[in-house]
């Protein structure tokens, strides 16, 4: 701090410092976060990088559900035009079912060490964001259950592999994806559509980010073991693969699928905006499970 005092009064004006300056807050910024460099705490690392592995692994979820949401509702009337489209359609189902699997995995032992880190004495941390985190779930889960009921996919043409995904299913990935729509920017539009829905749009993001704010400080003051953590990782690398599998499937619909019959397929700016962002959710993970993986080997086994 002195340094860079004096350095400012030397210099008042340095292009160079102000890039330092710059360079060095993302690095440690991305230390806190779990994404690379060494925290001021190294026995955080770990349970830091869960935290941005879960972060990213719900921004990822939520494009993708987006993605394979519209493509079910197109898939429900008539079939698609190009096989693109139909494998597509396969590739991201069987990676949806591969990454919920992997996730209730995942969700199992942090679930037991909350579990039991409430019965023991000085837990009381975890009980308001804890908290929290459920208020978020209850909000998605009821907002969800209640909108899924409008469903465009309703009353589809029966033809050979409409039921692929169940309606039910599909219902849910709709409503609980709302909000990731290009109508934002077409306020004319938006205005057309019934005032709980909308309300439904705002409120939900709120929900997710008050949802994923809970379990973020329920992970960064829980106890996890080594052995934990390193489940944890290799179950990450796991999902990983299937989010890459998914982005494979909605890339082949997006580049190589066409709108299909009556525009039901149609591709729009969202789509590529839901690429980029399944993308940028992949290197995350990337570096986080590099992060983990680093921070865990120095831990011991207990």
């Amino acid at each position: 701090m002195e340094l860079l005092v004096a350095d400012m009064e030397e210099r008042p004006s340095s292009s160079r410092r102000t890039f330092d300056v710059l360079r060095s807050g993302i690095v440690a910024r991305c230390a806190s976060a779990g994404l690379g460099g060494l925290p001021l705490n190294p026995d955080e690392a770990p349970r830091r990088g869960l935290v941005a592995i879960g972060g990213a692994l719900s921004i990822f979820m939520v494009f993708a559900l987006a993605m394979w949401a519209q493509l079910t509702i197109g898939w429900q009337w008539s079939p698609p035009s190009t096989e693109a489209t139909s494998l597509a359609m396969f590739v991201m189902s069987a990676a949806m079912v591969a990454v919920a699997v992997l996730c209730l995995a995942a969700a199992v032992p942090i679930i037991w060490s909350v579990g039991r880190s409430l019965r023991r004495r000085g837990a009381g941390d975890l009980v308001l964001p804890l908290a929290v985190a459920i208020g978020g779930i209850t909000v998605l889960v009821v907002g969800t259950h209640h909108f899924a009921n409008g469903w465009p996919g309703t009353g589809g043409h029966a033809w050979g592999r409409q039921g692929i995904v169940p309606g039910g299913v599909a219902a849910y990935a709709w409503a609980s994806t709302l909000f990731v729509t290009s109508y934002w920017a077409h306020p004319a539009a938006l205005g057309g559509f019934p005032v709980t829905e909308v309300a439904w749009m705002v409120v939900c993001p709120a929900a997710l980010v008050t949802a994923l704010v809970g379990l973020a400080k329920v992970l960064r003051r829980l106890h996890l073991s080594a052995s934990v953590l390193r489940y944890e990782r290799r179950l990450t690398i796991a999902v990983t693969l299937a989010m890459a599998a998914f982005f494979t499937g909605a890339g082949m619909w997006v580049f190589d699928g066409g709108p299909g019959p009556r525009n039901l397929f149609h591709i729009g700016a969202i789509d590529m905006i839901d690429l980029g962002a399944l993308a940028l959710a992949m290197v995350v993970i990337g570096l986080a499970v590099r992060r983990v993986g680093a921070a865990t080997n120095r831990l011991s086994p207990s």
